[in-house]
């Protein structure tokens, strides 16, 4: 199982929703002049979304190889062969990831945007509009969806465009003789440069060589937190290992918060709620965040480690789908994702344990009904989790 590989001298900017981050991805695609390559799970059809179809289509039009992925489940059958007939009538290379679940229940959630091999994108940002609901596209949100990405370069956008390039030849057709001579490429690690400044590592998740990548780096830096773990998840259901590390942390002294987005999908709701008594017994402060439509997946830990990407932390993402995350350990950096952390929780409504109290037992049994049918189902999609 691979730990973090940091890459020394890099450039890593935090891009906060749509608003910075859609500029930001359209320079870079206005800009590209050899290649484009371009993931995604949600590939909507709003203005944002059409943008972006004309950016791509434009570099095409240009000359730029352009390779565009999108998740099948994610964007919807039918806007997914929409788009593929955009596409191929452009130029652009489109594929679909695991159609009719064809390859198993993982979907690829990842968000990965590469230009040149010069500048990659990476975090939870879909195409989408941010002021429309990513499951109900035509509902508007009260507020902007609350989402991060971050914007790279330097010598670590090499390992994220050799990744993009993988996983462009994993999802189509491929002899085997090929799949064996890409995992062992694959299995080589980047050399780790320097020591300083902005280091960086680009981690992913699978179901061959990453299987818990993600999770692992978690760990790692959960477990050696010595003043305080911030984290915000639209989505908490992770595994037994992860409830306990966040649990050691307040245990020792550590100011371990998390900030969860509510008001989704109640039966995930449901679930998270089941873990609140054993971590606010063991001292984790609870946030439920009820502004908007919360889709970060970010956390910092101490005053110099910090992580943007797709991942949930939950069983989905830990365990089954594809992921991608950029780990960051830079002291600026990590100043910079903790304010916008603070601020989302001084937005949102703190929980404790007398706000469970007051919880009906109706309530109660229905959250732990909750989390045992979501361990249930996970099951049988995953081996080892608790």
């Amino acid at each position: 199982m691979r730990s973090v590989t940091y890459v020394a001298n890099n450039d890593v900017i935090l891009l906060e929703s749509g608003s910075t981050y859609l500029p930001a991805l359209l320079t870079a695609l206005e800009g590209a002049r050899q290649e484009i390559l371009y993931e995604t799970y949600i590939y909507a059809e709003d203005a944002t979304a059409q943008a972006i179809t004309a950016a791509l289509v434009a570099a095409a039009a240009r000359g730029v190889k352009v390779r565009v992925m999108v998740d099948w489940f994610g964007t919807g059958n039918r806007v997914a062969h929409r788009l593929g007939e955009t596409f191929a009538a452009a130029g652009v290379h489109y594929r679909m990831f695991n159609p009719w679940f064809k390859r198993g229940a993982a979907r690829s959630h990842r968000k990965v945007t590469v230009v040149d091999g010069e500048v990659a994108l990476v975090g939870g940002i879909n195409t989408n509009d941010d002021m429309l609901c990513d499951y109900e596209p035509h509902e508007p949100l009260p507020a902007p969806r609350w989402d991060f990405a971050v914007g790279v370069r330097g010598p670590l956008v090499a390992e994220i465009h050799r990744e993009a390039q993988a996983q462009w030849l994993r999802t189509g057709p491929l002899p085997l003789v090929g799949r064996m001579k890409l995992f062992r490429e694959m299995r080589k690690r980047p050399p780790a440069q320097g020591e300083r400044p902005m280091r960086a590592g680009f981690v992913v998740r699978d179901n061959l060589r990453n299987r818990r990548t993600i999770q692992r780096a978690y760990l790692q830096a959960i477990g050696q937190a010595r003043k305080r773990v911030l984290m915000a998840t639209p989505y908490f259901a992770p595994g037994l290992k992860f409830r306990d590390a966040l649990c050691k942390a307040a245990r020792r002294g550590v100011d371990v918060c998390l900030l969860i987005g509510v008001g989704e999908f109640r039966v995930q709701d449901a679930v998270a709620a089941s873990f609140y008594p054993q971590l606010l017994e063991a001292g984790v402060r609870i946030v439920e965040y009820r502004t908007t439509q919360l889709h970060a997946k970010v956390a910092v830990v101490d005053d110099s480690w910090a992580t943007v990407g797709s991942s949930n932390c939950d069983a989905l993402s830990l365990f089954i789908n594809q992921e991608a995350n950029v780990v960051v350990r830079d002291g600026a950096f990590a100043a910079s994702l903790a304010r916008q952390i603070q601020n989302g929780i001084a937005d949102g409504v703190p929980v404790g344990m007398e706000d469970l109290r007051k919880l009906g037992w109706v309530r109660r049994a229905g959250h732990e009904t909750a989390y045992f049918l979501y361990k249930l189902t996970m099951r049988i999609f995953t081996i080892g989790y608790a």
